[in-house]
C-alpha cells in the first residue's frame, strides 16, 4: 500500500453511492506535506517527458497541480468552468502539458481537457491523477486513447457499511 492509499484508509470516509470523502486532506483541507509527496511521485513517473505547463480544471485540482508544478519548475494553468472576461487568447498554445487532477471517475472532465489542449495545438505529455475510481470507465477510456495515465491510488471498490476501501494492486 502506498502513501496515498494509507492516508485514504486512515482518514477517508466512504459514503453510500460510491462516494469517497477525502476533504480532510485532499480537496478542502489540503495536506501540503502529502501534496509534496504526490509531486515527487508524479515527477518520478513522468521523468524525461518534455513538460512546460501543468494543466488542471478548477477548483479542487488546483492545489495539487501547484505543488506538482513546483517539482517540474513550470507554471500552472487551470481551465475555468465558465468564461472569464479578463482572460485574453490562448494561454497554452503549442505547449507540452501534464494534466493533473484530484479524481478520475467517468472521465468526462478529463476528455474535455484533452479536447481543449488538442484544439489549442498543445501536446498532452501525460496525465496524473490522485485518486482513480477504477470501477468506473474513465481510466480505461483514457488509457485506450493511448495516454500515459498515472493514478496514485486506484480504488476498485468501497463498502459504506463497514467504511472500507479496496485498492487495485499496482
Amino acid at each position: 500500500m502506498n502513501f496515498l492509499e494509507e492516508r485514504i484508509v486512515k482518514d477517508g470516509i466512504v459514503k453510500e453511492g460510491n462516494i469517497l470523502k477525502v476533504d480532510s486532506f485532499l480537496n478542502h483541507q489540503m495536506d501540503i506535506d502529502l501534496f509534496n509527496q504526490m509531486g515527487e511521485e508524479f515527477k518520478r513517473r513522468f521523468e524525461g517527458k518534455l513538460i512546460n505547463k501543468i494543466l488542471t480544471i478548477e477548483a479542487s485540482g488546483i492545489g495539487i497541480a501547484c505543488i506538482v508544478a513546483s517539482h517540474f519548475h513550470v507554471p500552472v494553468v487551470f481551465a475555468k468552468k465558465s468564461q472569464s472576461i479578463n482572460i485574453d487568447g490562448d494561454v497554452y498554445e503549442n505547449d507540452h502539458v501534464l494534466i493533473i487532477d484530484d479524481f478520475l471517475a467517468n472521465g468526462c472532465a478529463l476528455q474535455g481537457l484533452l479536447s481543449i489542449v488538442a484544439q489549442a495545438g498543445g501536446t498532452v505529455e501525460g496525465i496524473g491523477i490522485a485518486v482513480e475510481k477504477g470501477f468506473q470507465q474513465g481510466g480505461r477510456i483514457i488509457r485506450n486513447f493511448g495516454y500515459q495515465l498515472e493514478s496514485l491510488a486506484i480504488v476498485e471498490g468501497m463498502d459504506a457499511a463497514n467504511g472500507t476501501v479496496q485498492f487495485h494492486e499496482q
